[in-house]
């Protein structure tokens, strides 16, 4: 085995998005294109020699080969240890437990989360920090900029390594790793929620249904679920992750997990649903016909922490990504705690979190999470929903309703429109940038704009500045539209158009959403001029 020097050229598309580098496999699988950007990662982390590094990703297509390319390259560069999961898996939730617990430099995780897979889908890769979470903005913009010039990358001529069976063999002299990817992240779960009470709870009859949607999180499920929390096997549906993901769409919301979202629904619906996506960082949770907003869940996790095993000493503050409603807010109020509002992206967070000012955290983007890991986590959210439905006896509906009745409603809702001509969706943007000396103190029906603005914020922790995060335009009743181009597509881009009213009188609170948001919608496609800019008529997907 000899380490060789390849020369190479830089390319220009390698500008790390909301989470790391996606593109379509065919990108991917250029000559060079995954190790100059493995490369550009390796230069501009600063690793000592001897680091140690985790490395794994959802098993979406390519994941084997891209591990193996990585694994040689690591060994090239230093390396002393690379602890890798099983079959080259790790959900992300699980590479961040790694890498915290066995202190590594940081690692190498391959997904593009809820994007789809196959041999002309996404791919993504991004590099992990010493805290498990996601890469600064100071570390990906070096990792690009030394992209633009890198002239040589260094690969190990060895073999392929076996990563089917746990167990450790040696790569040059660097040492391999292959790890069960389940068992440290459960034992995790295990000191965090009252098992027992779930257990409990599920042998008195609740009856749950979880939706792996053939992704990573289902030998997850699995283990934790069945095996140790003794739910019927059929509690887990699409449990095999699959390269292309039986063909789906491994996003959890209410029009990719479909097939969930029919059983929740039906005559005989369980009493507690939920999903996750291709990577395992995100989560839906769903009752007995009835749907849990992202926001929502946020608001009810931390309303109801202290009833949680992990969590009973209580919430050090609360994080909220600037386009999530405002729900969670007033629990932090009512808690006397702080709740920050930030960009969208989950590094924001960590610096948060390391800093010990937040304990729970989350997303619209059906994202939430805690300080026992430095990523968003899905089964985590579902175990924590099981636990408060354990200890309060209740069923997921009357909690919500209850909470409702005590913090108000936020109808919330988000339009995506995916795949649109860049152009098209960058001329909305801009027509909105250039509305915001007109609109304040203009009215629309019972909605008068107070202000508006494109999001700006200053990290409480370093200091650093995070400029044009989103278009907000906000109203004197507290009501928001938000307008955002997202940082995870591969293709095109993506529009998110955000809404939200605050209804205070329970009286109101059954209605739809899309009903008590009616006039905002159409106010927010007035003053976009969406439909005329994109010729694009209805959104790809409502959540």
């Amino acid at each position: 085995m000899s380490i060789r020097t390849v020369a190479t050229q830089p390319f220009s598309d390698q500008k790390p998005g909301t989470s790391g580098l996606r593109k379509k496999v065919p990108v991917f699988q250029q000559q060079n294109y995954l190790e100059n950007f493995v490369q550009s990662i390796f230069d501009s982390i600063a690793a000592p020699k001897g680091a140690s590094l985790v490395l794994g990703g959802d098993g979406r297509f390519y994941n084997r080969e891209a591990i193996q390319i990585i694994l040689k390259m690591a060994a090239a560069n230093g390396f002393s240890e690379v602890l890798v999961g099983r079959s080259g898996i790790l959900s992300t939730p699980a590479a961040s437990c790694v890498i915290r617990k066995y202190k590594t430099y940081g690692g190498i995780i391959l997904s593009a989360s809820h994007n789809p897979g196959g041999p002309k889908e996404d791919f993504g890769i991004k590099y992990n920090s010493s805290n498990g979470g996601p890469a600064t903005e100071t570390v990906t913009e070096a990792i690009y900029a030394k992209s633009k010039t890198l002239s040589s990358y260094r690969i190990l001529d060895a073999a392929d390594v076996a990563l089917d069976k746990p167990g450790e063999t040696t790569l040059g002299g660097m040492k391999v790793k292959v790890i069960d990817p389940v068992s440290d992240y459960a034992e995790l779960m295990e000191s965090l929620f009252d098992f027992a009470a779930i257990r409990a709870l599920l042998k008195g009859g609740f009856k749950i249904r979880f939706d792996a949607m053939h992704a990573v999180n289902g030998p997850y499920a699995k283990e934790i679920l069945v095996t140790r929390l003794g739910a019927p096997v059929d509690s887990v549906m699409n449990a095999v992750p699959l390269e292309d993901f039986g063909g789906g769409h491994p996003d959890p919301n209410l029009t990719y997990a479909h097939d969930l979202v029919e059983i929740m629904y039906g005559a005989e619906a369980p009493d507690f649903g939920a999903a996750s996506d291709g990577d395992g960082d995100r989560n839906m949770i769903l009752g007995k016909r009835f749907f849990v907003t992202p926001s929502d869940s946020l608001a009810l996790l931390a309303a109801n922490a202290t009833l949680v095993t992990g969590y009973r000493q209580g919430l050090a503050g609360i994080a909220r990504s600037m386009p999530t409603s405002a729900a969670v807010d007033r629990v932090a109020k009512s808690l006397n705690i702080r709740c920050f509002e930030t960009p969208t992206g989950w590094k924001f967070f960590g610096n948060l979190m390391d800093a010990g000012k937040v304990t729970l955290c989350g997303e619209e983007s059906f994202g939430t999470g805690s300080s026992h890991v430095r990523e968003k986590d899905g089964l985590w959210a579902v175990l924590f929903w099981l636990n408060i439905v354990a200890v309060r006896k209740q069923s997921v509906e009357t909690i919500v309703r209850e909470h409702w009745a005590k913090f108000g409603r936020n109808f919330y809702s988000r339009y995506d429109y995916e795949g649109l001509p860049t152009d098209a969706a960058n001329s909305v943007m801009q027509h909105l940038h250039e509305s915001f000396a007109a609109l304040p103190g203009k009215a629309f029906g019972k909605y008068t704009v107070k202000t508006c603005d494109d999001f700006s914020y200053i990290d409480p922790v370093d200091g650093s500045l995070s400029k044009g995060q989103g278009v907000r335009i906000l109203f004197s009743d507290g009501s928001r539209i938000i307008f955002r181009l997202s940082g995870t597509g591969t293709e095109g881009a993506t529009l998110r158009m955000y809404l939200e009213a605050f209804e205070a009188d329970a009286s109101r609170h059954h209605q739809d959403a899309q009903e008590a948001l009616k006039e905002l919608i159409q106010i927010a496609l007035r003053i976009s001029e969406l439909q005329t800019r994109t010729g694009r008529e209805q959104p790809t997907v409502i959540t």
